[in-house]
Formats: structure tokens, sequence, C-alpha cells
């Protein structure tokens, strides 16, 4: 993490790093466009980036894999990396930083007491709960206590990933371990659920740029998550709603549906439950998400998404089945596996758009037109 000039802003040290304002600038709308803002706000996220002084943050790692510090540092904006890696000053992270044993420890304390208050508390991974906390221990101490000591002093917690945000695959039943949520935990704190299975990396981006740029949380749903990356389903931005509407459906993944690219509802996914900014940010420099490369959707950044049945089911009894329902208009979510005759199609199927993207498909296109936003 080196030596870092707290007095620094964003632009000042982005400027060090050899980046043109031009690229700053570019970096600014690219985020602003992300986090859903007008274009008339892009004015306002460069001047925070231009004057405020960069937020030190402290990142614990307890039961996890590192895959949301992996996305992290995958981001495909340039800018990203640095903004996150270097211009927040971020002055612990066990897994990425030099420091290691002792002058780690000595690292975050230092940052914790100098900035008492007003440093952000990033957490990857589910805290174990069962047995006194055994199950998750650092130079000897648990997870528990660690996440306590590091939340007394933080301005927010941002909860990445759904181990920290939901309690994760380890918290999958019979779940040995007692893993759980930060929110079960620490009670008098803001906290930000930034989930998924990894979480999209310019998202985690997003929800600090929002935090440096307007000094308070961004809006959240019911659920703790921020609705700019998590307000629509994932079935609303899917390129393949169209076949849905039609009741175009591949019910196997060796069929000809699957092949021509039909709506994978029947394969078991869960995009008409699940909120997520997978269809219209994608992974990997925008390249792609899971759908778009043949796999259903597994819901990762819904609760209990790992106990909801086997992935390659059909969901039945979805709730408030029409276009673009959010996660706090559309209610509890009940699943089950798909028996016989159970759950027609919620909003019926359109045999004029069945015909139209039928005819289109053996033209071999699809027309833009024809997507139901």
């Amino acid at each position: 993490m080196g030596d870092i000039n707290k007095n620094e802003t964003y632009l000042d040290f982005i400027l060090k790093k050899g980046y043109t304002r031009k690229d700053f600038l570019r970096f600014v709308t690219y985020m602003s466009a992300f986090m859903g803002l007008e274009s008339s706000m892009v004015g306002q996220v460069a001047k925070a980036l231009e004057t405020k002084k960069r937020i030190p943050v402290i990142w614990e790692h307890f039961q996890e894999c590192t895959g949301c510090s992996e996305s992290f540092i995958r981001s495909d904006h340039p800018l990203v990396a640095d903004i996150l890696f270097d211009s927040i000053s971020l002055d612990y992270t066990d897994t990425l930083m030099a420091a290691s044993g002792h002058n780690a420890e000595e690292a975050k304390q230092k940052s914790m007491k100098d900035n008492f208050g007003k440093y952000i508390l990033v957490v990857e991974g589910a805290i174990p709960t069962k047995d006194d906390g055994i199950y998750c221990t650092i130079a000897g101490r648990t997870a528990v206590e660690i996440l306590k000591e590091s939340a007394e002093g933080a301005a927010a917690i941002l909860t990445f990933g759904s181990c920290s945000s939901w309690g994760g695959i380890q918290a999958a039943s019979p779940n040995p371990t007692g893993s759980a949520p930060v929110s079960d935990i620490i009670k008098n704190k803001p906290i930000i659920r930034v989930p998924g299975c990894p979480p999209i990396g310019e998202v985690m981006v997003g929800v600090v740029v929002h935090y440096v740029t307007f000094g308070s949380l961004p809006e959240l749903d019911n659920m703790g998550r921020p609705k700019q990356f998590f307000g629509k389903r994932v079935h609303d931005s899917c390129y393949r709603r169209p076949y849905f509407d039609a009741g175009l459906y591949a019910e196997t993944f060796d069929s000809d549906e699957a092949k021509k690219g039909y709506c994978l509802y029947k394969a078991g996914c869960r995009g008409p439950i699940s909120y997520n900014a997978c269809g219209f940010m994608e992974w990997n420099n925008g390249v792609s998400f899971p759908i778009k490369s043949g796999h259903p959707c597994i819901g990762c950044s819904e609760s209990g998404f790992w106990d909801n049945g086997p992935f390659v089911e059909r969901i039945v009894n979805i709730p408030g089945f029409g276009i673009e329902k959010t996660a706090d208009t559309i209610g509890k979510i009940v699943l089950g596996a798909a028996v016989g005759g159970a759950a027609v199609h919620a909003i019926g199927t359109n045999i004029a758009k069945r015909k139209e993207l039928t005819l289109n498909e053996e033209g071999g296109r699809i027309d833009e037109k024809n997507i139901i936003e």
C-alpha cells in the first residue's frame, strides 16, 4: 500500500499515476453511467473526485474463496483498479497488501485509530459463529472478534459478495459452522449489501464512488442493496427476454432450442427472481454474463440461493410476474420444484410474438425492435 499522501485528492493521485485529465473525465462519465446518474450529475461526481481527500478503507477477509477480490482486480476499466487499490487509500487487505504478519496488523490498527469514525470497512466472507467462532481464526482471534473490532470505528460497512451479505454457500443446510452474514453480528452501523458470487467489479467500485461523491449511502432496496445496481431483475435486461415472452424455451442444454438461444427459464433460470446488473453491465469488459454463455442464472445475488433447489429445475410460484418488478414490490419469493402441470406461463404466451420471432430466427436474426423493454 506504500507511502500514501492522505491529503491528496483523487484527481491529484490519478494525474500523478500518469493519467490525463481526459482519462479522468472518461472514468467519471463511465462510472456515472453505471451508477444510473443523469448526465447532468457527471460534473458533481467530477468535482467530488477533484476536491475530496481519499477515504481510508479497511478490507477484511473471513470465510470465503476470495472471488470478490478476484472480480475486483479484473475490472475492465484501467482507472478502476487505481481508484480502488490506490486512490481510496486501501490501508489494509491481507490478500493484496505487500506487508504481512505484525507489520500488516500494525498498519491496520494505526489506520483505524487515526481515522476513527471516517473509514469504510469492506467485509468479504461469512462469519462462522458456532462453537465460539473457532472455524475461522486469524492469529488466534476469531472472525467474530476481528469483525467487531474493525466495525467499531467504521463510518459504513460494505459487504462484498453473497457470503458477507447473506452467509454464502458455507451457510447451506445444515450450516455446520454456523456461518452468518455481517448484519447478524453488527447492528449499530449502516451496512450496504453488494451481493453476488462474486459481484461485478464495476458495481463494487460504483458503490464507493457514490459514497465519495455524495457523502452518504446510495438508495437501498428493502434488502439493503444499492438500487442503481440491484433495482431490476436479470430477467428484465436479458437479451433472451423476447423468447420468454413468446413462450419459446430450451428445456435441455443439448437441444436445438438451446443452440438457437431460446429462453432458459425451463432449464432453471432464476433471472425472473434475481436482482443484479449482469444483463446490462456484463463481465470481462462487457463480453458476456452467465445466460449469454448458455447457462441459466442461479440467482447468486439473492439470499439463500444455495438452498433453493437444484439450479436446473424450473422455479414456480413466482409472484409479481410483470415487467420490471422491483425487489420492494415483488414481495417474498417462494420457490419449488417443477412437478406435473405446475405453473402455467404467468403472463401468457403471445402467439403472434412467437410466430414473429420464429420467422426472424429462420432468417438468421431477431430484430431489436421486437425486444420488449
